[in-house]
């Protein structure tokens, strides 16, 4: 960068037109200002509010005289421009009034500048004191929280011992309730076995038998009480389960929370007797912006009450679901005896509803095999009766054929030949309606023979399903778990 002030050469066609902007003359500046520098050159990322960057750049240009430029180059002396002096050029750039308007403005922005920094200093100066005293009360109102925080856990830790005691006693005898209830539990798979093989046997039941009777009714009824039975008992065993943990987990926060607050104590003891002189104090960057806590003074105050509350409700919850799980093994056991009679009131009904169907099917199908005896007959008497309009029609038809051969006037329409198309016709309707009562005949014998084999059908079904209900379904019946096992006792 050259120095201010120092001599440019420019080369200019025309007189440039006066810029918009305020920046002093060169040549004017380098007058005023070349004493007031200092004699070490300026960093490239030193500025003054006076003189821009954009300015320097503008005065470091090089420019070139006009014949030897690039714009001259293909000029014939002749077209060339007469040549403007240098100086010339440089004072048209600004007027007197903008150099004084950009000093006025640099003595503004020097004393504006000035004003902030001495109120910079006064506001410091004030600050300093009001953080000292700040920091002062803070730290007094600090030591004095943490000594009534050790007073707190030390009254909390004489609660919490008590609890622990009871707990255990409750959790062993809800322990031995939800083993009974394990046992009965698994005394209800053998009667639900028993329905669902009963009602899978009945599946095999053929035709019209597979009716959803009464005795299936009571069946699927017999495996809905069993399964809510075992769902309650489970649902009641979960349920002893989620209490044995809860009482556990009770127990366990307890123990927890006395071995937290003996921690704490230490720690905060600590704390409480910490000065700025003490040893071991040190920084430790960035911990102010780490919020480690998760409760303020009256939910802490609160957890630990809480967790004794929490512990005495579980255990009169754990009393409580003793006593329902109690009652609810003497009401499943009787549910389920109750419904196992019903089962087999219903399968003895239904096995004698089975045997008197089937005696009526048997004198069923002894008619319809008579009756089919007697409609064979009927159809032979038809089938007879019609070989026997055959001759009759066939010389009636001969007679009419034979007369057709009469000669000229001789082929008179007399009464013979009346009677003989009306014999011929007679005949044909004889034969028709007797073939017409053949096919109705023939359609009831083979209505018969359906009937037929569907009593038939019908009595193998019958037999199979008495085999089913009285030997398969009503064997597998004959025991049932005893209400002690039931109970759970055994």
């Amino acid at each position: 960068m050259e120095l201010i002030g120092s001599p440019l050469t420019a080369t200019h066609a025309h007189p440039r037109s006066t810029p918009t902007n305020f920046l002093p003359a060169i040549s004017t500046m380098a007058s005023s200002y070349k004493n007031r520098f200092p004699y070490y050159p300026l960093p490239q990322s030193f500025s003054l509010p006076w003189a821009p960057s954009a300015y320097y750049r503008t005065a470091a240009i090089n420019p070139t005289l006009a014949p030897f430029s690039g714009s001259a180059q293909g000029l014939t002396p002749s077209k060339m421009l007469p040549f403007v002096s240098n100086r010339t050029s440089l004072f048209t750039r600004y007027t007197p009034d903008d150099w004084y308007r950009s000093n006025l403005t640099n003595y503004r922005e020097s004393e504006t500048s000035r004003h902030n920094s001495e109120n910079l200093r006064v506001d410091t100066s004030r600050l300093i004191q009001d953080k000292y005293q700040q920091t002062k009360k803070t730290q007094t109102e600090s030591t004095k929280n943490l000594g009534e925080r050790v007073n707190d856990i030390d009254f909390w830790k004489s609660e919490l011992c008590h609890e622990l005691d009871e707990m255990i006693g409750e959790t062993n005898a809800l322990s031995d309730m939800k083993r009974r209830l394990e046992r009965a539990l698994a005394e209800t798979e053998a009667p639900l076995q028993v329905a669902q093989e009963c009602l899978l046997h009945r599946e095999k039941r053929m035709g019209i038998d597979l009716v959803h009777d009464n005795v299936e009714k009571e069946l699927f009824t017999e495996v809905d009480v069993i399964r809510s039975c075992q769902e309650r008992m489970q649902r009641f065993l979960d349920r002893a389960k989620a209490q044995l943990a809860s009482n556990r987990a009770a127990q366990h926060e307890v123990e927890r929370d006395l071995a937290n607050k003996q921690t704490a104590y230490h720690i905060d003891d600590k704390c409480h007797h910490l000065r700025n002189t003490s040893d071991g104090i040190s920084y430790y960057r960035g911990v102010e912006r780490v919020d480690a806590t998760i409760s303020v003074p009256d939910s802490w105050a609160k957890f630990t009450d809480d967790n004794i509350l929490r512990s005495q409700s579980e255990r009169a919850a754990s009393a409580k679901l003793r006593d329902e799980i109690e009652n609810l093994l003497v009401v499943t056991a009787n549910e389920m005896w109750n419904q196992f009679n019903s089962v087999n009131v219903a399968f003895t009904n239904r096995i004698a509803e089975t045997a008197d169907a089937k005696s009526k099917i048997q004198t069923h199908l002894a008619k319809t095999l008579q009756e089919i005896f007697q409609i064979e007959m009927s159809i032979e008497a038809i089938r007879k009766a019609i070989r026997d309009k055959v001759p009759p029609l066939k010389v009636a038809q001969t007679r009419l054929d034979e007369r057709t051969r009469r000669p000229h006037v001789e082929l008179c329409r007399d009464s013979a030949q009346l009677r003989l198309v009306n014999e011929v016709h007679e005949l044909d309707d004889t034969i028709q309606s007797l073939q017409q009562r053949l096919r109705d005949a023939e359609d009831t014998l083979q209505t018969l023979v359906r009937s037929k084999a569907v009593l038939e059908h019908d009595l193998a079904v019958k037999a199979n399903s008495l085999f089913i209900d009285q030997e398969k379904c009503m064997g597998m019946r004959k025991s049932f778990p005893c209400t002690a096992r039931l109970v759970g006792y055994v």
